[in-house]
């Protein structure tokens, strides 16, 4: 927490990065220890890539294509097969050359000089890490991870149409509303957002070089939604990183508002609906929530699955029994998360089944039902206990770190 708390005060003190309605970034690293080698970094930077002095060489960037194996690109690069035979036994211990992936991106160095010689060759193993082949007197061979810059972002913005469009549609990053639906997960009904809600969120890009590779965490944020402003920070406490309110309560509660993200409500909790598919007037006792057939289904709270199977109209269906009071039922599932059986205790938010159609349905959904002391009762009007608030004696440490969140708002 101190670490984040430095980084945001080291973004104000030096004017790094100036915040507005538009999407503003600050290069403010959490690998670099003193601000007076902040222009020092970035030049070097600049002038190596994979710490091989670009100013020497001609570098061709390209991938691994289908059927195509080590030594064929080596060679194709100018490397002999004896040379080619040395580099897979140099690099036995650190990778194995028949690993090779289609698609996956590689690098040759070549020197600019009337040879054109390839004296490095880069395979990225994936957007982090990769291998080094050092050819230019005996082949070494040696495993990287590239650093990762990580910038504090700030996202503004009012809701038209969705949660999702608003980011895309104002150059941010669209995957923040599925960090915001989860941080906010026991709080707001992200079903239920109204034209006119808005957003300030301050946020972490991370990237290798200048190209983004995602986001990092959401370090708080301020949802406006009914009226009402929910704030979030993020704090360390015995150890974990969890988000509280401004007043140190715990923005996590015993049951999730939903079982899935992101999809439209279809059916509402009633005592007289009239059945798609049966057209008479019967009890709908739970929430119908539309989605893609195969997206995933999660338990709300913590507790042991009593049902696993088919039963009626409700096709493949889980009960979850959560403590003396609380029981909850998934139905019309396509499927159940693998190895899923009756006595399984599962933990919050836990996959446990995906979306379908089986059973009485007409389309692919999710019937969702929340039983209190065995009566059926709406699920969006279910009222959940908070759960462990800041301890008194890191209050103090908190409000700095509200503070400092604050005037990155300004």
């Amino acid at each position: 927490m101190k670490n984040i708390i430095y980084k945001l005060s080291l973004a104000i003190i030096i004017s790094i990065s100036t915040f507005s309605c538009t999407n503003t970034t600050s290069p403010v690293s959490d690998t670099i220890d003193q601000k007076d080698t902040t222009l020092s970094i970035a030049k070097q930077i600049a002038e190596t890539k994979f710490g091989i002095e670009i100013k020497n060489y001609t570098i061709e960037k390209s991938s691994i294509k289908k059927n195509e194996f080590f030594s064929t690109v080596l060679q194709r690069h100018g490397i002999s097969y004896p040379r080619v035979i040395e580099a897979v036994n140099a690099s036995k211990e650190i990778f194995d050359v028949r690993r090779l992936r289609q698609g996956n991106t590689y690098y040759t160095f070549k020197t600019k000089d009337s040879t054109n010689t390839t004296e490095y060759f880069i395979y990225h193993l994936n957007k982090t890490n990769y291998i080094k082949y050092d050819f230019r007197d005996s082949i070494m061979v040696s495993e990287h991870e590239l650093q990762i810059r990580v910038d504090t972002n700030v996202a503004l913005g009012v809701i038209n149409s969705s949660l999702w469009v608003s980011f895309r549609n104002a150059g941010y990053d669209p995957m923040l509303s599925m960090e915001l639906s989860d941080i906010y997960a026991w709080t707001i009904d992200f079903y239920g957002l109204q034209k006119g809600d808005s957003y300030k969120v301050i946020y972490e890009k991370r990237y290798i070089d200048t190209t983004y590779i995602g986001l990092g965490k959401v370090l708080s944020s301020h949802f406006e939604h009914s009226s009402h402003n929910y704030k979030a920070y993020i704090f360390e406490q015995d150890s974990i990183e969890d988000y509280f309110d401004e007043e140190g309560g715990s923005l996590r509660r015993a049951f999730l508002k939903a079982p899935l993200r992101y999809s439209r409500i279809s059916s509402r909790f009633s005592n007289s609906r009239l059945h798609p598919i049966y057209k008479i007037r019967r009890p709908h006792h739970g929430v119908d929530y539309a989605a893609p057939t195969g997206t995933p289904v999660n338990t709300i709270g913590d507790g042991k699955v009593i049902f696993i199977g088919r039963k009626g109209g409700f096709g493949k269906l889980i009960r979850i029994k959560h403590n003396g009071t609380y029981t909850t039922g998934y139905a019309h599932l396509s499927r159940y998360a693998k190895g899923l059986k009756v006595g399984n205790f599962v933990k919050q938010g836990v996959t446990i089944g995906y979306v379908g159609s089986t059973g009485a349905a007409t389309g692919p959904h999710l019937d969702f039902r929340v039983y209190k002391s065995g009566t059926p009762i709406d699920p969006l009007k279910m009222k959940s206990p908070p759960a462990v608030p800041i301890k008194d004696s890191l209050l103090g440490e908190f409000n700095n770190t509200i503070a400092e969140f604050e005037k990155m708002y300004l």
